[in-house]
Formats: structure tokens, C-alpha cells, sequence
């Protein structure tokens, strides 16, 4: 059975962003296992989490688009900009925990920091309304 490609790319996403937890789960583990303390960079351990937790995310847009009332162009730009931030957020958390140059973000933030909280917030928050608005429109009415 093939998907529409709205619901194709975003399965594809949820999986590959799947796979870069699994891979940072092995960095997660090497930190671990060679830490004094037997715990890992936090930043490598909230990348981990996260890319965990947004794989699964990415599913739920799946779905929602999937079984949702909006057009596929509506669908890839809001959904595309849903997961941007989902990755951005996850490759920051990688940057810190390479660099291992913070265990607070927020503490001596680089500058745009804030901005970029910002529009992560609102972009996934009025992004996932805006699918779970179509979901209801062809679910319900």
C-alpha cells in the first residue's frame, strides 16, 4: 500500500530520526561506561531523550496529517516546520554534548538562544493545532 506523500515523508522522518536516537544511545552508553560517575555528558543524555521522544512525535504528525482534512502542500509546510525545530532542538543538544561545554543551556546563553525558544514553542505548538485542526475538521465534520 502506498501513502500519500504527505504521510510517506513524515513516517520516513519518524524513522530516521529513530535510528539517530539509537545511534546517540551508543554515545550515550560510551559516556557511561567510561565516566567515573557512570553517567554521560547531560547534554548526550537529553539528545538521546529527545530524538527518542521526537521519532515517536513525528509519528503522531503522521497520523494526524494521515487522517486530516488540509491539502498536502498545507500538510509538508507546517508539518516540515514542526520537525525543523524538533531536529534544531536535537542538534543543539548534540552541540553541547560534544562540546561539553554546558549542563544548562540557560546559563550564559549564546546570543538568540531566548528567540530560538521562542519560535520553537510557538512554531510546534500552532503547528501541531493547525494538524490537529484538520484531523478534527475530517474526523468530526
Amino acid at each position: 500500500m502506498t501513502l500519500p506523500v504527505d504521510t510517506a515523508v513524515l513516517v520516513l522522518v519518524s524513522g530516521l530520526i529513530l535510528l539517530w536516537a539509537l545511534v546517540l544511545g551508543v554515545w550515550k552508553f560510551r559516556g557511561m561506561a567510561t565516566s567515573p560517575t557512570g553517567q554521560a555528558h547531560p547534554y548526550v543524555d537529553i539528545a538521546h531523550r529527545a530524538a527518542l521522544l521526537y521519532s515517536f512525535a513525528t509519528m503522531v504528525l503522521a497520523a494526524l496529517v494521515h487522517f486530516g482534512a488540509w491539502s498536502t502542500t498545507v500538510n509538508l509546510v507546517v508539518s516540515g516546520a514542526v520537525v525543523f525545530f524538533f531536529v534544531a532542538a536535537i542538534v543543539s543538544y548534540v552541540v553541547h554534548g560534544a562540546r561539553r561545554d554546558t549542563d544548562n543551556q540557560f546559563v550564559n546563553p549564546v546570543r538568540g538562544t531566548h528567540a530560538f525558544m521562542v519560535a520553537l514553542a510557538g512554531v510546534e505548538i500552532v503547528g501541531v493545532g493547525v494538524l490537529i485542526a484538520g484531523f478534527v475538521r475530517a474526523q468530526f465534520f
